[in-house]
């Protein structure tokens, strides 16, 4: 199986490709619209500013890429904020695929942003990408978060409830990151490794 990694200029990419090798994948991180089309599975990885990621995206020709893709593709933490419509980060216009605005999360008390640590997620509605995690922990490092829509497999909660995986159509994303999740994490990729083609 052909898995590639797009090269958005994040910097998390080390572990997502450990993390996948563990599993048994050979993951090839990329900036080649060729080799992103021809992949089985696309994940879009990202910690960063939305606006300068979505600049990246632009300069490497690869934001419609992205869009046109049919074949399963997963978002991680800022490369799921990415899916969305905008962000209040930067004012910045995204990939569109998901009808929503990603926003900061409130400022609560006892409660600090950004968001870094543990949550458990639970499962609104039954996908593949999140069989048997319901109520599982996950790490989470962000200031920002999608609302919950008809888009959310899975919800959390700091200071308020946001999306913690999304989905639509072929595009899914999780906010946390599987990479550094452990047994929990490492599930969640290999069911996106073994979902089926869109």
């Amino acid at each position: 199986m052909a898995i590639a990694v797009v090269d958005s200029g994040g910097a998390n990419i080390s572990s997502v490709l450990h993390a996948l090798r563990r599993l048994g994948a050979e993951p090839n991180f990329t900036s080649s619209p060729a080799a992103i089309r021809a992949a089985d599975r696309v994940i879009l990885p990202g910690v960063g500013a939305a606006g300068r990621a979505m600049e990246i995206l632009g300069q490497r020709g690869l934001a419609d890429v992205i869009r046109e893709l049919k074949q399963p593709v997963l978002g991680i933490c800022l490369g799921m904020q990415l899916l969305f419509e905008s962000s209040e980060e930067d004012n910045a216009s995204l990939l569109g695929l998901i009808p929503a605005r990603v926003r900061r999360l409130p400022e609560t008390p006892g409660l600090r942003v950004p968001h870094m640590g543990w949550n458990a997620i639970r499962n609104l509605r039954p996908d593949p990408l999140t069989k048997s995690l319901n109520g599982r922990w996950f790490y989470f490092v962000h200031s920002f978060a999608a609302p919950i829509g008809d888009w959310t497999l899975s919800s959390s909660v700091h200071g308020e409830p946001f999306s913690a995986v999304v989905q639509r159509d072929n595009f899914r994303g999780a906010q946390f990151h599987p990479e550094r999740s452990a047994g929990a994490g490492a599930a969640l990729l290999r069911h996106f490794m073994e979902s089926p083609p869109a």
